[in-house]
């Protein structure tokens, strides 16, 4: 290839990466004071030359950094009041600041010593993920207490919309209880979509993004944390839902807990194999599960094994692979 064809190419990108640069200057300048447009260029072009991070991803991470890191730059005037208020199962938009009246339902151990909290929290309309870093310095939520939070900002990741708390967010204890909606599905479990069985995700603080071909696609080359999943696809007889078991669940699910998962694959010297095994003991099954629907996902807080015959709840439903044929083509 000519040198001169290459010179070009590397002057769009960097044409790209300044565009980007400005554009995301343009987008904090409302929440953030201090930062730099030369600074925010240099960011995303060691992503995007060095470590070969698509554009898009780079200039996610690096919007993140400012809210999740919050490393010299000062928050403390950006205005608040002022944001929509939204209900949880409601959220369509990524980075956008908002307010919230939710009740904390669940609190889970952090896998990082800069995570302060992580859990779900939920209203009337679903629940979803929140985060909250130590670097936020916020006083920790309660798991059953309502509280009404200002100046949140969502986050999105395949889909799946999350809250990130940050050092401006304030948190009003409320005395009152509000319900948090759930769903509940049944059917056959007909098809165990890819990314299934024992996975790797990053362990960069506060991502849990699962590893493709061992890259993060917000950090890039990183190391990894084992976990389980299992991502399915449940007919109803009438629909499909695309449904998620986490490591808790999938254990419960499949009788193959993470420990027993890693010495497997270690011995196939393939992760592949764990999926292998656990898939004939579930699909063509049916189950009742119940949790929040979050983007296209039910996330399974629990369930359990229904009647493997056709009944009021289950009308129309067939044999395993006439289901998988009918939820394929839906």
């Amino acid at each position: 290839m000519p040198p001169t064809k290459k010179n070009t190419g590397g002057r769009e990108i960097m044409s790209e990466i300044q565009s980007q640069a400005a554009e995301i200057t343009e987008q904090l300048s409302d929440h953030v004071e201090g930062v730099s447009q030369d600074e925010v260029e240099s960011r995303l072009e060691n992503l995007v030359s060095d470590y070969g991070v698509p554009m898009d991803e780079a200039s996610r991470s690096v919007k993140n950094s400012y809210i999740d890191q919050e490393e010299d730059v000062d928050l403390s005037d950006m205005g608040g009041g002022s944001n929509e208020s939204i209900l949880v199962g409601e959220i369509d938009q990524d980075e956008q600041w908002v307010d919230a009246t939710v009740k904390v339902v669940d609190l889970w151990e952090a896998r990082s010593d800069s995570v302060s909290q992580v859990g779900l929290v939920g209203d009337e309309s679903g629940r979803t993920k929140f985060i909250a870093f130590e670097t936020s310095d916020l006083p920790k939520l309660e798991e059953g207490t309502t509280y009404h939070l200002e100046n949140l900002v969502t986050d999105e990741y395949e889909g799946d919309y999350s809250l990130k708390l940050n050092r401006t967010t304030e948190i009003t204890e409320l005395d009152d209880d509000i319900d948090v909606g759930t769903n509940a599905v049944r059917g056959a479990l007909v098809d165990v979509q890819g990314g299934s069985g024992l996975i790797k995700r990053c362990s960069e603080e506060g991502c849990t993004r699962v590893l493709s071909s061992g890259r993060c696609s917000e950090h890039g080359d990183v190391d990894h944390e084992f976990d389980l999943r299992i991502k399915a696809v449940i007919d109803t007889g009438t629909g499909i839902q695309e449904v998620i078991f986490d490591r808790e669940t999938t254990e419960e699910l499949t009788d193959f807990d993470l420990d027993k998962a890693r010495e497997l694959a270690k011995e196939e010297y393939d992760t592949g194999a764990v999926a292998d095994v656990m898939i004939p003991n579930i699909i063509g099954e049916y189950y009742e599960v119940v949790g929040p629907i979050t983007g296209r996902y039910l996330l399974v807080d629990e369930f359990s094994r229904v009647r493997e015959t056709a009944d009021s709840d289950t009308e129309g439903m067939t044999d395993p692979e006439s289901l998988l044929t009918r939820a394929r083509s839906i």
